[in-house]
């Protein structure tokens, strides 16, 4: 659905990976390499999926990842995830770069609304101080620092799509034609969307989202960052701080001696190093190895509900899910993001009944088999 509403150049920037693509498939693939083995003659009558993340009950062991260009997807493109989160009793994590202000979205997503802000590393420290401040000042909680991007990834749909940064090549201009309900959502009254959260780093006018200002934002990633930043973000954030972007166990055990609440195993999607190791992949080792002390979350490649309770049993808090909710996004907007987290949730309740296993806080490796 979501292929047939949006242009090809938006679809495809949900769809993409970097390169040859080979962590994409990978984070897909890993699922398939673990089976359920159920118990059976349990009572499985009333079933509970809630959690415990971050001191906050959740109505579902996942929560909305960060995705930008949500306002190129549908129209007000943030609002309508954070407010289907809300309803859904789950938290909603904002990107850095959407097109709705932090301030906007938080007042705007309700009294019920959970809402995360993420934040880049930027080269001008005093950007990314202000951007805590301001989320500080909204109510925000909780700051999700993304780590692996550093340096850009080479996604090569850019190259195909693309004549220059974010100028559409022709055939894709010709395709934008084809797409009216999409053009009618989007494009009018008020025309492309603008980045509302990274204006200070951009020229005076030049925050649109099909002008320069990505490549601008880019060339404004620091790849400098080390774990000096983090700790100096840990000092002037009172909130809870989470690190996205570890991939070894290591690095988890450095976030506790930072002070991070928690951590987000995540390749970025596929979309950063190509070739990587899947966060199923290193969840195990890195949750022995935490034992508990902070909050262990992971992201890539999920899209079922019954890849969310796989992950669980391996011992992490709960999931980020991004291109499962943004193809609700891109395919019906507020009602299409709230109709995919019901498909999660229902398929979650569903595995929970045909494991034999009633409440997810039961749910451990005991129920899984390597294959």
């Amino acid at each position: 659905m979501a292929r047939r509403r949006v242009p090809n150049f938006c679809f495809e920037y949900v769809e993409g990976g970097s390169e040859d693509e080979a962590t994409l498939r990978r984070n897909r693939e890993v699922f398939s390499n673990i089976a359920f083995q159920p118990r059976t003659l349990v009572d499985v009558t009333v079933r509970n999926q809630r959690r415990r993340l971050l001191g906050e009950e959740i109505a579902s062991p996942f929560l909305i990842g960060p995705t930008g260009f949500s306002g190129l997807l549908s129209s007000e493109g943030d609002v309508s995830m954070a407010r289907a989160a809300a309803s859904a009793g789950i938290p909603f994590v904002l990107s850095n770069v959407s097109t709705t202000s932090l301030e906007d979205v938080v007042r705007r997503a309700g009294a019920d609304a959970r809402v995360w802000m993420q934040v880049y590393m930027y080269r001008t420290r005093e950007f990314v101080e202000k951007i805590a401040r301001r989320a500080q000042d909204a109510g925000i909680g909780t700051l999700v620092l993304t780590t692996d991007s550093a340096i850009y990834g080479k996604r090569e749909w850019d190259v195909r799509n693309f004549s220059g940064p974010l100028s559409l090549n022709w055939r894709n201009k010709i395709d934008v034609i084809r797409h009216p309900r999409w053009i009618f959502d989007i494009l009018f009254p008020h025309g492309f969307p603008h980045f509302a959260n990274v204006g200070d780093l951009l020229p005076p006018g030049q925050t649109s989202v099909r002008g320069a200002a990505s490549s601008m934002i880019g060339q404004s990633l620091d790849p400098s960052l080390c774990w000096r930043d983090v700790e100096w973000l840990r000092d002037i954030w009172p909130g809870k701080l989470v690190i996205k972007g570890v991939m070894n166990a290591q690095d988890a055990v450095r976030a506790i001696s930072v002070g991070a609440d928690g951590i987000v195993l995540s390749n970025h999607g596929g979309r950063q190093l190509d070739g990587a190791l899947s966060t199923m992949d290193v969840l195990p080792e890195v949750v022995a190895e935490v034992q508990g002390r902070l909050a262990v979350m992971l992201d890539g490649g999920f899209r079922r509900g019954s890849d969310i309770v796989k992950a669980v049993a391996l011992g992490a808090d709960a999931v980020l899910v991004g291109r499962a909710t943004t193809y609700g996004l891109a395919a019906g907007g507020q009602a299409g993001a709230g109709r995919a987290i019901e498909i999660l949730r229902s398929e979650i309740d569903r595995v929970l009944g045909l494991m034999g296993c009633p409440d997810l806080s039961q749910v451990d490796q005991s129920y899984l088999r390597a294959i």
